[in-house]
């Protein structure tokens, strides 16, 4: 592949990843992710990222089995959820997260309606989350590792 294309495939990268800290899609946690990555392991991120989605796939599956009983139990949903942000967190997934939070406070209050809702929009900020960041690792992987210069003394 020529170096112009490389150059542009990571420069859409970079389009992609600064476009979700500006929507809020992403916080600082996932650049610290970022920053744990080296050589060793130049995929740990997409690693981190892809493990989270498998998880998180099993924790909304749980609430939602959870949320289709009624009486709702509350407790459960929280604790559920309560894992559910902490993954979240863990990478950086900061409008999961928050909605998360809603979802939490929803629980303490004892606010069906407010529980159903907030996991609609969970279910929707994760979906879009995980379609950015699979365009955002297809073009890191595209684009392929960084050249790193040597000296060649």
């Amino acid at each position: 592949m020529a170096s112009a294309e490389i150059t542009q495939l990571r420069r859409q990268a970079a389009y992609i990843k600064k476009s979700l800290f500006e929507q809020g899609y992403l916080d600082g946690q996932f650049l610290q992710l970022e920053e744990l990555q080296d050589d060793t392991n130049p995929n740990f991120v997409e690693e981190v990222v892809t493990l989270f989605f498998k998880d998180s796939a099993k924790f909304i599956a749980n609430i939602e089995a959870a949320v289709e009983k009624t009486p709702l139990d509350f407790k459960k949903l929280d604790a559920y959820m309560h894992k559910f942000k902490g993954s979240s967190s863990s990478i950086g997934a900061l409008r999961v997260k928050n909605e998360c939070t809603l979802f939490r406070e929803y629980c303490q209050q004892g606010n069906g309606e407010g529980c159903l809702k907030t996991f609609q929009q969970i279910k929707k900020e994760h979906a879009t989350l995980r379609k950015k960041l699979e365009t955002y690792f297809q073009l890191l992987r595209q684009a392929g590792p960084y050249e790193t210069a040597t000296s060649s003394h």
